[in-house]
């Protein structure tokens, strides 16, 4: 065993080894998705006093933050996300109305003098509000703010009849106004309105009791403190000490996006992709065992390995892991056999072409002949992983992350665990003598029908993009006739999931629904047998309103999604999502006009462009929402088709610049029909797992799952039979010259160096 496979050995044991241990003792983070709860995203809005910037928007967090706390949120998470939005999960709140009360409230809590009736309020110094019993109040300046407050609380008072009241505690200097305000207040005779001191809470008489008759003139209260009466309910109470205690919000805010799922929807969605994984895991490892036998053996070792190695890492580094996130790490599986199947093909064909030559020669040529491919088409991918972070929003920005992580962890599985486990089989000379057995002496089903066929499809490619142009405008057609279905995410509005405990037809729930006042809400069957409302404007008032309507029909009535989208975030979701899209496509074509040619690039960003239009057209004619999980499927779907496209372009370029004189149509042939076994083995690994997601992933995944099958079909066909054939024609319309030649390995140069494993043959 040489030195480079016992330092892989002893890095993949030593990886392997931290990563079980992290799976053992830590758990991971789940998102609301998949433990239940409330997420909603505030936009800080501009005031009076204030600008909705960075600075207020962090001020505003940390009082939001002491107002989460004080109503007992298990593990809350606040975050500000840009200049002027925050972000609040609440775990295991299934009723947001309380939280969206507390939250939304400005609690701008103010202490005037009340001035007499002759007096003006109107001088900009003053206002004029309502008191507690619907009188005018002329009030004066503010005199004391909330600000001053040191703390309050919410107390029964049974001795003086009061009810439940709130009690303030004033800082120092505030203690001092406080006196001052009340001395002056008592200077006026008892039932005089000047006595009163009027409390204001959001330009709301709250309270306005009279000072005391005991108290002097001048004096005012010297304890520094003070109690507000107001005929209020316990709750009431509660919520206005919680409000004055955390303090008035620098700036307001507008909830413009909250979702709420139910845990047992999460539970579900767990085990569904629990199931997805483990059975489509087994299905993607014995195909590559029986197409590879021993190798697909240790390929499927090192899937495991992948697996274990990907989570520990999402675990350590404390990443949310949400419903699409899990879908993107059950999705990366199916993409870590590519790495394995290409450098086994690779393999596979220097055993075949160069007779004599030994099994560890033919796999180390293989994993050096496809380490550019392999690099190439993982990079394509993190593009699109990234663009998913950094254009996403909540759910989709996890799934960039998981899915980057996954790249990561199946290079490193295929590179240095795989590698060193069939190094070392490779050794053994039962593996190397018997071709049964190792999987690499034998060239596959697909190789040899290829061969004996020796198929021509690129004599003809116009062909090839004339099926495609008429999958286009197939596609094209249905985004005309039927339209797109926007998801709330990109329209705006509200879509509520309800499970119910008697069967509700859709006709009876659409009349119940329109007795209750909603005429206009959508209704439509969610699942096994949920209800789905979607309406263009609900309040959290209307969403208790709609459920009722529902119970009345259904019985018992449970909420198991809640989406709310505000127009303007829906119009910006919308933007970003055609910027997103429109950067993936300039960065995938800049990469790759800097890796390969010009001609290359255009061809493998116009078979993008053709797979994004036809994954939308078939979403049209099949009704299917177009929404965000959609939108981090079509940027997979673009990694995955400009990953197909490398390898083949990896490989016109490989031949192409061996035979600069050879027609440019005969090279790009005679790869097409080289990759052709990498790309079936791959797209097959990858659709056993597309496939238990979307038979086993349950209703929140089916159409995620659903749009990466349609794409990676796609995306198969046209990488090599809209792709190339583009190239073909581009090369002929630029004449542009063919590569340089590429300089042959040292060890071909020089003749009679022997090549250690090569049993003596000549290199």
């Amino acid at each position: 065993m040489t030195r480079a496979t016992t330092v892989r050995a002893v890095l993949a044991a030593a990886v392997l080894l931290v990563s079980v241990l992290i799976t053992l003792t830590m758990s991971p983070r789940l998102g609301l998705d998949l433990q239940g709860g409330t997420r909603m995203v505030l936009q800080a809005q501009d005031s009076d006093t204030a600008k909705a910037d960075r600075e207020s928007t962090d001020r505003t967090l940390e009082v939001l933050r002491r107002r989460i706390d004080s109503l007992g949120v298990t593990e809350p998470v606040l975050t500000r996300s840009g200049e002027d939005r925050i972000i609040v999960e609440l775990p295991d709140v299934q009723d947001p109305r309380k939280a969206a009360d507390v939250i939304g409230k400005t609690a701008q809590l103010t202490f005037h003098a009340v001035r007499g009736a002759g007096e003006a309020a109107g001088d900009g110094k003053g206002l004029t509000l309502r008191d507690e019993q619907g009188r005018e109040l002329a009030l004066g300046p503010v005199a004391l703010s909330g600000a001053g407050v040191k703390e309050a609380s919410a107390s029964f008072d049974a001795q003086q009849g009061a009810g439940w009241t709130v009690s303030l505690d004033f800082h120092k200097d505030a203690g001092r106004d406080w006196t001052r305000l009340t001395g002056e207040a008592a200077c006026h005779p008892v039932q005089d309105e000047r006595r009163r001191v009027a409390i204001v809470l959001d330009k709301r008489v709250i309270s306005s009791p009279q000072v005391s008759p005991t108290v002097s003139c001048g004096s005012g209260l010297p304890s520094g403190s003070t109690q507000i009466t107001g005929s209020f309910s316990a709750d009431e109470a509660r919520e206005l000490a919680l409000l004055i205690e955390g303090g008035a919000l620098p700036v307001p805010v507008e909830i413009v996006e909250q979702r709420t799922v139910g845990p047992t929807l999460g539970a579900a969605a767990i085990d569904a992709s629990a199931r997805a994984a483990l059975i489509g895991a087994a299905a993607t490892a014995l195909f590559i065992i029986v197409i590879y036998r021993l190798f697909g053996a240790l390929a499927a070792v090192a899937l495991a390995a992948y697996g274990v190695i990907s989570y520990a890492a999402l675990v350590a580094l404390g990443v949310t892991l949400t419903l699409p996130g899990l879908a993107g790490f059950v999705l990366a599986i199916g993409m870590a056999v590519d790495a394995n199947v290409l450098v086994f093909e690779r393999a596979r064909e220097e055993y075949a072409g160069r007779p004599g030559k030994s099994l560890r020669a033919a796999l180390a040529a293989g994993f050096k002949g496809a380490w550019t491919a392999v690099a190439d088409s993982n990079v394509t991918t993190l593009i699109a992983a990234g663009l998913l972070f950094f254009l996403g929003s909540g759910p989709v920005k996890g799934f960039g992350v998981t899915l980057a992580i996954g790249v990561l962890a199946s290079m490193f599985s295929a590179l240095v665990v795989a590698r060193a486990l069939t190094e070392i089989a490779a050794h053994s000379r039962f593996v190397a003598d018997y071709r049964g057995v190792n999987g690499i002496a034998i060239p596959g089903r697909v190789r040899t029908w290829l061969t004996r066929r020796d198929p021509q499809p690129m004599r003809s490619p116009r062909r090839w993009l004339t099926v495609s142009a008429v999958l286009v405008a197939v596609a094209v057609a249905g985004v005309l006739v039927r339209g797109v279905d926007l998801g709330v995410e990109f329209t705006g509005g509200r879509l509520v999931e309800y499970s119910t405990s008697r069967p509700v037809d859709v006709e009876t729930a659409r009349t119940a629904l329109a007795g209750a006042g909603f005429e206009d809400a959508e209704v439509t069957t969610a699942g096994a047998g949920d209800i789905s409302v979607r309406t263009r404007e609900l309040d959290n008032d209307g969403e208790h309103a709609l459920r009722a309507a529902l119970a009345a029909e259904g019985g018992e009535t449970t909420k198991v999604r809640d989406e709310l989208i505000g127009p303007s975030l829906g119009d910006e979701l919308r933007r970003n999502a055609l910027i997103a899209l429109a950067i993936a496509v300039c960065v995938q074509l800049a990469y790759l006009a800097i890796r390969f040619r010009w001609t290359f690039a255009v061809a493998s960003v116009g078979a993008l462009v053709h797979d994004v239009i036809i994954l939308i057209g078939v979403f049209a004619w099949l009704g299917r929402t177009v929404d965000g999980i959609f939108l981090a499927a079509l940027l997979t779907v673009i990694g995955y088709s400009v990953n197909d496209s490398v390898v083949v372009f990896d490989r016109v370029r490989e031949l192409w610049a061996r035979a600069r004189r050879t027609p440019l149509a005969e090279v790009a042939n005679r790869a097409v029909l080289q990759t052709v076994p990498r790309t079936v083995n791959t797209g097959m690994g990858a659709l056993f797992i597309l496939t238990a997601l979307a038979v086993l992933g349950g209703d929140s995944l089916e159409d995620f799952a659903l749009a990466l099958l349609i794409g990676i079909i796609v995306g198969t066909y046209s990488s090599v039979m809209t792709a190339v054939p583009a190239a073909l024609l581009l090369e002929r319309a630029g004449k542009v010259p063919p590569p340089a030649r590429t300089q042959a390995p040292r060890a071909r140069q020089r003749a009679g160096r022997r090549d250690p494993h090569d049993n003596g043959a000549r290199v």
